[in-house]
């Protein structure tokens, strides 16, 4: 049984090291399937003392595992270092892992170890993702409730030791909710604010707490506004520079099409083989110039463009659409006079 554990140990912390290159003790928990997400999450928010007690095995089992992890790890040579586990709450106390409060176990719930073989910038982004302490979350209730100190109710509530209260009473009235929705806005606030908190809303049919926005300093939220209006006036000039460059662009494209219409073409003038060009050629108007051949100014492109020309300009192809007649009848009735007007242009 010993032996399978190890086994099944080593391969989920190889998994781990490969994909996310830093191996954690409850990220190998959670993989062997002994701790849920909800789990951890109510000890992250407090609600939960100890972690060992809401595995699915028992304490001795887990140490097991802890054991074997330390002597894969050690015998890869990967580097050591440890994570200070605080709870979501106010105070960020510290985490305990076990009932016991043993100094060997809890060090060894603490300890993390990362690929070597990282950038030094790369390996000081990935251990500190993992030492991040966990987001503050309030709850935007669907439900009725009170505060659990001054009996007072609002939109949002603050849960500490399993008991709901106010943002007065959290010291966290002062914040403002940015709800969901804009990304750079809600990145920007977050930075910015020295306090923020998660908002989130039970879900009936997902069974679940979705996210709804987050909680800042005004000051903070003010700033990221203004940062987001200066970067949008940035896009609008980045976005004219791209509509003047690819305007050039075409410019140049349409000249080079007109020309090799004029040399399949030489009885065509001038004027309208740059028309039949710049028709053609118009950026994302799906028409042939467009096309890979219509870019590689191959012959048959070329051609085809000006078929379109002449159906358009020189027959009555438009009006026989107009007046019912269907799309294959009007253009086989026109057909020889297509025939004749391209014999007519290529003629020098």
């Amino acid at each position: 049984m010993s032996g399978r554990l190890d086994r099944r140990v080593t391969a989920v912390a190889e998994d781990l090291l490969k994909r996310k290159k830093v191996v954690a003790p409850l990220a190998v928990l959670s993989e062997l399937g002994w701790l849920g997400s909800r789990s951890v999450q109510s000890w992250e928010l407090g609600q939960e003392p100890h972690l060992d007690t809401l595995a699915a095995v028992g304490p001795e089992r887990l140490v097991e595992a802890m054991t074997y992890l330390h002597e894969w790890a050690a015998g890869l040579g990967l580097l050591k270092s440890e994570v200070d586990y605080v709870a979501a709450t106010r105070d960020r106390r510290v985490l305990r892992f076990s009932r016991s409060g043993d100094a060997g176990v809890e060090q060894a719930f603490r300890t993390q170890w990362a690929d070597p073989a990282l950038p030094p910038a790369r390996l000081a982004k990935v251990v500190q993702r993992q030492a991040k302490a966990p987001d503050l979350v309030v709850i935007n209730p669907d439900t009725r409730w009170h505060c659990a100190q001054c009996g007072e109710t609002g939109d949002f509530h603050f849960v500490e030791d399993d008991k709901p209260l106010c943002l007065d009473c959290a010291d966290m009235d002062h914040l403002v909710f940015l709800p969901a929705g804009d990304a750079a806005l809600t990145r920007r606030a977050r930075k910015a604010s020295g306090l923020a908190a998660v908002v989130v809303r039970w879900s009936k049919s997902r069974k679940r707490f979705d996210r709804r926005g987050l909680l800042v300093e005004r000051a903070a939220l003010d700033t990221a506004e203004e940062q987001c209006l200066a970067d949008e006036d940035l896009r609008e000039r980045r976005k004219a520079r791209d509509r003047g460059r690819r305007a050039a662009q075409d410019l140049v494209f349409q000249a080079a099409f007109a020309e090799r219409i004029r040399d399949l073409f030489p009885g065509l003038a001038t004027d309208r083989a740059q028309g039949i060009a710049e028709h053609a050629g118009t950026r994302s108007s799906g028409r042939v110039g467009r096309s890979a051949a219509g870019q590689a100014l191959d012959e048959h492109a070329v051609t085809l463009a000006v078929v379109a020309a002449i159906r358009h300009e020189e027959t009555d192809y438009d009006a026989m659409l107009m007046a019912g007649v269907p799309r294959a009848t009007a253009r086989e009735r026109i057909r020889e006079d297509i025939d004749r007007v391209l014999t007519l242009w290529r003629q020098g």
